[in-house]
């Protein structure tokens, strides 16, 4: 996929999300939204199941106070390709490998969040030399599901759900780790995750049934930090921790009280950590 020349629409600033620089790439296979702030060296965030680039706001501004960080939508998010539902991690890899590669960006660090963590190692694996690192929460090198999963997609599966269905809304809130603290944070969640369709949810959700990178973690050279909201009720804390010992660069931190999203609840702790451990490993240049 190569970014067609002079094909790029700059958009004005959404208020309620208070970002601006955004520009849709018009690539030859379709419009790929990406989201550009902050300046410096460069850092690629991947979004998750639901929600897209959008839910990523919060973390993304913390981070552009140093680095210019770069938000990648996925194809089945709003605004993107039809038919994501239907693709593995590997399948988005290498669309976004592909953008990458369009955009031009040296050597820039991948921060994956829950399925868009899986996406992320699947980038690293294939494109480890241009990628400078890694950083992944919400994401096990193989994926058990648990209770919480196989609730949800029996629910998404069998029945049509409004977005105002207060019932279902209450799932949401357990991504947060515990009651939500921010009546606001908790609403901005629930919002942003019904702007994914609920079939293009579901389906991601059965590719990762069948995630499993555990026989290439050897092959994985770059520094990776693995962030693991102890709390999290989506992807074990057990298999997130185990993700990072098995990686041979790879560190670890537990952060206490924080769930699945624990990049929005605790966003500056996340926000700090990945800062920290990026200039650890010489990436910032002044």
């Amino acid at each position: 996929m190569r970014i067609a020349p002079g094909r790029r629409k700059r958009l004005g600033l959404i208020p309620d999300l208070g970002v601006s620089r955004m520009e849709a790439l018009l690539t030859r296979t379709g419009r790929v939204e990406v989201v550009r702030i902050g300046r410096g060296d460069p850092l690629v965030l991947l979004p998750g199941l639901a929600g897209g680039w959008r839910l990523l706001v919060p973390l993304a501004r913390r981070l552009a106070r140093t680095h210019e960080v770069v938000m990648v939508g996925l194809r089945g998010d709003r605004g993107l390709l039809d038919g994501g539902g239907g693709l593995t991690p590997r399948d988005h890899a290498e669309e976004v490998g592909r953008i990458l590669d369009g955009l031009r960006l040296e050597r820039p660090w991948l921060i994956g969040v829950s399925f868009g963590g899986a996406v992320a190692l699947e980038v690293a694996l294939a494109r480890g030399r241009q990628v400078g690192g890694l950083v992944l929460t919400g994401t096990a090198a193989r994926y058990r599901g648990g209770l919480f999963s196989t609730i949800a997609q029996g629910v998404l599966a069998r029945f049509p759900l409004p977005s105002d269905n207060q019932f279902v809304n209450q799932f949401f809130n357990l991504l947060h780790g515990g009651r939500p603290d921010s009546p606001r944070l908790a609403q901005f969640v629930v919002e942003r995750c019904w702007e994914t369709d609920q079939g293009v949810i579901l389906g991601r959700m059965r590719r990762l049934n069948g995630f499993d990178v555990t026989d290439r973690l050897g092959q994985l050279s770059l520094p990776t930090l693995v962030l693991a909201g102890m709390r999290d009720v989506v992807v074990d804390p057990r298999d997130q921790l185990a993700l990072a010992e098995a990686v041979p660069a790879g560190r670890r931190v537990c952060l206490e009280g924080a769930g699945h999203i624990g990049f929005l609840t605790h966003r500056d702790e996340f926000a700090r950590r990945i800062d920290g451990f990026v200039r650890s490993r010489g990436m910032v240049r002044r």
